[in-house]
């Protein structure tokens, strides 16, 4: 008697076929659930930044056809034997990186986001010589390791945007021990990243300064996200007054600036961290660091333990980001509102109520 195929497991995502970025349906096929794995229906999935450089080859790395996505909230379907964390119907989310080596002394101490051998969320190769896909997509299959609980009524619109831009500002927050109040901190770009600073910084208990090129989101700042006080960098004046005040900056900014500027605004010992991605050389004068003891320093993402910390912290205090919520059909006029900044503060794929 013959053998009888199993039928191949397929999703259908919206990918790119080339630098235009622009996306469209693609049915392609997914593993079947590993020991390791969880098979997830994609209920919703957040829009970065990261995604537009992806899909539109703006570092020189993307391989096509390329499904984006990287803030992925969904429904566990299935799990594979060995996977005691999660079970079906638990909603969960996913980050950047769904695989690592798993044995380097940085995945050992739960920093698997700096893993040599990292694996990218999408825009990658999987260990089984498939790329890997995002989460524009109706499903997903993730090792355990790298999907986390998404707790109980927190709305899955609100827990995609932790999952990279929140976390990225968590992690240096608890790193460099900045996770206490009392604290004087800036928040240097009002943008997805930005807005989840000022949130977190508040609800520590910081006195919260957004720093800005211009006036036009000082309202913002101010009355909805209730910082404390906002400088827009030319205004010569202001920042002079505010020379030698803050205990860290986060700098958000992902284009060339001049960051002797806003060195003059830390503290003895204070930090710049920069998050923005930056193709281009920034420079200072070594006075700037040497006379007040300040670090320039960066930041990438957060590890696991992190992510899921983050999206506990934001339930406990009942913190609530900005989102504006689209189905898929709205997905390539949303890149483009996105890459003019035209959100508030972060977009939000409503993945599960698209039509594919």
């Amino acid at each position: 008697m013959g053998s009888v195929e199993r039928e191949r497991r397929t999703t259908t995502g919206f990918a790119a076929r080339d630098p235009s970025g622009f996306l469209s349906p693609y049915t392609y096929e997914l593993r079947e659930t590993g020991p390791e794995d969880v098979y997830i229906r994609v209920i919703c999935c957040g829009l970065c930044h990261t995604d537009v450089h992806q899909i539109k080859n703006d570092l020189g790395m993307s391989n096509y056809p390329m499904v984006p996505g990287h803030e992925v909230v969904g429904e566990v379907m299935e799990v594979g034997e060995n996977v005691k964390r999660f079970k079906v119907k638990d909603i969960v989310g996913v980050g950047c990186i769904v695989g690592s080596c798993k044995t380097c002394e940085r995945c050992e101490t739960d920093r698997e986001q700096y893993c040599n051998n990292k694996i990218w969320t999408n825009n990658d190769v999987y260990t089984d010589g498939r790329p890997t896909q995002g989460g524009f997509a109706a499903a997903m299959v993730v090792d355990q390791r790298f999907v986390v609980k998404v707790p109980e009524g927190m709305a899955p619109e609100q827990a995609a945007g932790l999952l990279c831009a929140g976390v990225t500002v968590y992690s240096p927050l608890n790193h460099f021990g900045l996770n206490k109040s009392g604290l004087r901190g800036g928040i240097l770009g009002l943008g997805g990243i930005g807005h989840m600073g000022v949130k977190l910084a508040k609800a520590l208990g910081h006195h919260v300064t957004v720093i800005s090129s211009s006036n036009k989101k000082r309202e913002e700042a101010l009355d909805h996200l209730g910082a404390d006080d906002y400088l827009v960098s030319s205004d010569e004046a202001r920042m002079k007054q505010a020379v030698d005040s803050l205990d860290y900056i986060i700098d958000t900014v992902p284009a060339f600036h001049n960051i002797e500027l806003y060195l003059s605004l830390l503290k003895l010992d204070g930090k710049l961290i920069l998050l923005g991605v930056i193709n281009n050389p920034l420079q200072f004068v070594s006075p700037m660091v040497i006379l007040g003891r300040r670090t320039i320093t960066g930041s990438f993402i957060g590890s696991m333990k992190e992510t899921q910390e983050i999206l506990e912290f934001f339930e406990e205090k009942e913190l609530s980001t900005m989102v504006e919520v689209v189905k898929m059909d709205y997905i390539n006029k949303a890149i483009e509102r996105l890459e003019k900044n035209d959100v508030r503060y972060r977009f939000v794929v409503d993945v599960e109520g698209s039509k594919f």
